[in-house]
């Protein structure tokens, strides 16, 4: 069974960021934006979502701890808080280990494209697993980006393979279900196969989702999922989705909000025009929503990720509006292959010289030029991404 622990995001403080702004008149509602993007992402923060769940939820001392995923280490954090004494190994992105536990073993690894690291991983995650004998409780923590830090090939593929495909995928503007069903098939820890090597008695899987529909078999692709006829007592909770961050951010904004929704899966370019026709129809106050868009890349694309690309494209929309600003950002704190979480637009920042950013898939400069980047660092979660705009 599967359920959901909602966190008390009231008691989160609103902490102002870094965003940048364009003049007086904006000024105050970039700012705004930023701390309700904060609300949203502390609240689904891997060391708070752990401790709610674990304190709602009590469950037996952990003989092992598992972490894997861009929020392994702030999820590692909590529960070796308050478990000790059990060993922890950490998986996660290059650069996201600030603060793990210091008795934990920590391997950083490559994302979205996965690297020998990965593979290096998945071998120490396999063989951590396998070593859990009669008796024992496991503890797996797992989070968005699970699916590239950590692998173990089928026999007959090379890191190569698994590189080429990837990249394959990300290129077409393949979705997270598509992408991760084809890593499933290539590796033999994804979709239920590494907890298949658990001889023990019981494992609890607390889990960020950053899939559509937060299903625990296609978040990491399946790497804390259980397979069927397994022997062992398996607990799997929710802890965190994109869901709980607009709640929080709706809960804050209160009366002001005007919707609401988790309908961004679709390409930026189809995303852009629609939400761009949305919003200047809609009502004055603030407008919520969610999801992982994608993007077709052309063949040798610039600098960026889909939420600069899908902010670049908002501003060329809503050039001239003077009554809307736009926040574009995913809750883990980086876009693509870069420092910059997206990025926040208005009816100022676009100019013709941004076609040729938008043809080239190349956001990054050309937004950072404007001052539009919403740079916050490693988040400690990941439940997709965020638009938070203001129409008024």
């Amino acid at each position: 069974m599967i359920f959901f622990i909602f966190p008390w995001w009231l008691a989160l403080p609103l902490r102002a960021t870094i965003a940048k702004t364009r003049g007086p008149n904006t000024k105050d509602i970039m700012t705004r934006l930023t701390d309700l993007w904060q609300i949203g992402v502390d609240a689904v923060g891997g060391d708070t979502s752990v401790r709610q769940s674990l304190r709602a939820h009590p469950i037996t001392p952990p003989d092992r701890i598992i972490a894997v995923g861009k929020a392994a280490t702030a999820m590692a954090r909590a529960a070796a808080s308050l478990f000790p004494d059990a060993p922890v190994l950490i998986v996660t992105k290059d650069g996201h280990a600030d603060g793990a536990p210091a008795h934990a073993r920590v391997i950083e690894a490559a994302h979205p494209v996965p690297n020998a690291a990965s593979l290096k991983a998945g071998a120490v995650m396999l063989e951590a697993v396998q070593g859990c004998g009669p008796g024992t409780h496991l503890l797996m923590l797992v989070s968005g980006g699970a699916s590239a830090l950590a692998e173990v090939l089928e026999d007959d593929l090379t890191l190569d393979d698994l590189a080429q495909r990837t990249q394959a995928k990300l290129a077409s503007g393949a979705d997270i279900h598509q992408i991760n069903a084809m890593r499933r098939g290539l590796s033999r820890i994804k979709g239920g196969k590494l907890l298949g090597a658990f001889r023990g008695a019981k494992v609890t899987t607390l889990a960020i989702s950053d899939v559509e529909g937060d299903s625990l078999g296609v978040i990491g692709s399946g790497i804390g999922d259980a397979p069927e006829g397994r022997a062992f007592a398996h607990d799997a909770r929710i802890v965190a989705s994109n869901a709980i961050a607009r709640a929080a951010i709706a809960q804050a904004a209160q009366a002001d909000v005007r919707s609401n929704a988790e309908t961004l899966y679709e390409d930026v370019a189809t995303l852009a025009p629609r939400i761009a026709a949305e919003l200047k129809a809609a009502p004055d106050g603030l407008h919520v929503l969610g999801g992982e868009p994608t993007v077709i890349l052309p063949e040798n694309p610039g600098l960026g990720g889909r939420n600069m690309m899908l902010a670049l494209r908002l501003a060329r929309e809503i050039a001239g509006a003077d009554d809307l600003q736009i926040l574009v950002a995913g809750t883990d704190g980086s876009d693509g292959p870069t420092d910059a979480a997206g990025a926040i637009v208005d009816g100022k920042t676009w100019d013709s010289s941004g076609q040729a950013a938008i043809e080239s898939a190349a956001p990054y400069d050309w937004l950072a030029a404007r001052g539009a980047l919403l740079k916050p660092g490693p988040t400690g979660t990941n439940v997709m991404d965020l638009l938070i705009a203001r129409k008024g």
